[in-house]
């Protein structure tokens, strides 16, 4: 992506205040696949032309996995400074690519004196999608293709948004085959909680695999993921069934772009 991303500071330097603070999130910062859909969810704002801003170095964790792992101190701590520096700039509205951030922003951090309009990107995709500002192109890549679209547990069954992801979806001429389990009965990738920076506790088998067999099983050649923790997941299941070269996961943000 060509053009520079503008920092809330930079944009304060200069006087002015952006649409939208996009919270880009620890994994789409420093994970390298998740950096993808970080640029390509910037590069949607841009040709969408809506004035949005980022952090940078002041942005901290949400505090999500230290609370989710117990750490509730340390939660505590991050969600302050965070709270501060948002409240500094004056932020009335949060997009966020990772629903863990979202959930957080949204739910949470209201109790620590951080109100903001906090959307995850799947919404503001449908929103552009429907207001015409951002066109698909007829026929594009994925017209007919089989596509799967894996809930995550922090957009799907903590914050109840189900549509927005689909109606991106529909968008794209593809056909929507839906997992045995999907929605409100949606089964996680095995991220979720903090899970994804231990190890697994004993069992039979391991949930992102059992969630990637019932991916394969709607035969599509495409799962649709709207979480960095879902996208690794998911994308390692696909290697654990050595189907890495005709199955593909991506990111709603990718699909569209």
């Amino acid at each position: 992506m060509d053009t520079p991303i503008r920092t809330m500071a930079e944009m304060a330097a200069a006087g002015q205040a952006p649409e939208i603070l996009f919270w880009v999130g620890c994994a789409g910062s420093y994970d390298a696949r998740a950096q993808k859909v970080t640029r390509a969810f910037a590069e949607i704002l841009h040709r969408a032309s809506i004035s949005f801003a980022i952090l940078g170095n002041e942005e901290r964790c949400t505090g999500d996995p230290a609370r989710r792992a117990g750490n509730e101190f340390l939660f505590q701590m991050l969600a302050l400074q965070n709270v501060e520096t948002l409240n500094m700039y004056s932020v009335k509205k949060i997009v966020t690519a990772c629903p863990h951030c979202f959930n957080t922003l949204k739910n949470e951090y209201p109790a620590l004196g951080g109100h903001y309009e906090v959307i995850h990107h799947t919404q503001l995709l449908q929103q552009l999608i429907q207001e015409g500002r951002i066109k698909i192109k007829e026929g594009g890549a994925l017209k007919g293709k089989c596509i799967t679209y894996h809930d995550s547990c922090y957009l799907g069954r903590v914050n109840g948004v189900y549509e927005a992801p689909r109606a991106v979806l529909e968008a794209l001429d593809a056909n929507l085959a839906e997992m045995k389990r999907s929605r409100s009965n949606g089964l996680c990738c095995g991220a979720g909680g903090a899970q994804m920076f231990k190890e697994d506790e004993p069992g039979r088998t391991r949930i992102n695999i059992e969630r990637t067999e019932e991916a394969l099983a709607t035969g599509a050649t495409v799962i649709a993921v709207n979480c960095p923790f879902c996208l690794t997941m998911m994308s390692d299941g696909v290697k654990a069934k050595d189907k890495q070269d005709e199955v593909m996961v991506y990111d709603l943000s990718e699909l569209i772009l």
